[in-house]
């Protein structure tokens, strides 16, 4: 079976697609246009939305405002926390239904969205996790397979990536029932992760994951010492340049080349 994967980006968006059918990958980013266009339209009237670290009670039409405000609530955080996730499980989900443009749902299905990730695919994936120029040397990776799915997949860090925390960790990956509550847990989980004590701190933001709803566990990074919680998939170590795990983050479980698209 070949597996495509396609790369784009729009504005802020980074986003990668893998999947065996080509029109379901042609839909998600249909669907990501669509909800991107309707968020901008939201937030040029709604400028709370977009700035607050807290979640906000709205009242909307559109699922992307929904989903969003939903997963801010259940993780404490704004909802821009949760905006990558969201916009991941909403491609996830017109690839996995049946529709006039897309007949067949498709069997595999990945969308990263700025390293936030929604999967739910009956081949199994190893995903790479590069947790940048820690003491340990460490970058693992995760065996996601038919039995994981659907899951979301996030990761917030105080030292890589251009997004705010207020923690101290090389890296906090949060496994969870979808992207968007992942995306929201790993801000929440990865400002916790902080103080003299690195092992406590650890330790005190795994104690908080059974506190959020849909969480199924959690990875923490920092210095020389790691911690996990919760349900994970089986992890796997990982050598190499940081560019070289990026771009080879992905490899499915036949380990074949993907035959990229547009």
């Amino acid at each position: 079976m070949k597996i495509y994967k396609s790369h784009f980006t729009e504005k802020e968006s980074d986003i990668t697609i893998i999947s065996e059918s080509i029109n379901a990958i042609s839909t998600a980013k249909e669907e990501f246009s669509i909800h991107r266009r309707i968020l901008e339209k939201y937030i040029s009237t709604h400028k709370e939305f977009q700035t607050t670290f807290s979640p906000i009670e709205v009242e909307s039409k559109h699922k992307i405002i929904n989903l969003m405000t939903e997963g801010a609530q259940i993780c404490d955080v704004g909802p821009m926390a949760t905006v990558a996730g969201a916009f991941a499980d909403l491609m996830l989900e017109v690839m996995k239904k049946g529709s006039k443009a897309n007949p067949t749902p498709a069997r595999i299905a990945l969308v990263e969205n700025g390293g936030e990730i929604a999967i739910d695919s009956e081949k199994s994936m190893k995903i790479a996790l590069y947790a940048g120029e820690n003491k340990l040397q460490l970058n693992i990776g995760f065996l996601v397979e038919e039995k994981d799915c659907p899951m979301g997949i996030a990761s917030s860090s105080a030292k890589i990536g251009h997004a705010i925390s207020l923690g101290q960790s090389d890296v906090v990956t949060i496994f969870a029932h979808n992207a968007t509550i992942a995306d929201g847990a790993a801000t929440k989980i990865g400002n916790l992760v902080k103080g003299d004590d690195v092992e406590q701190s650890i330790q005190k933001a795994l104690d908080k994951i059974d506190d959020i709803e849909g969480v199924l566990g959690a990875f923490i990074c920092r210095n020389d010492k790691i911690g996990y919680s919760g349900y994970i998939p089986k992890m796997f170590h990982i050598t190499g340049e940081k560019d070289a795990i990026l771009k080879n983050k992905f490899v499915h479980s036949d380990s074949e080349e993907f035959e990229i698209i547009k």
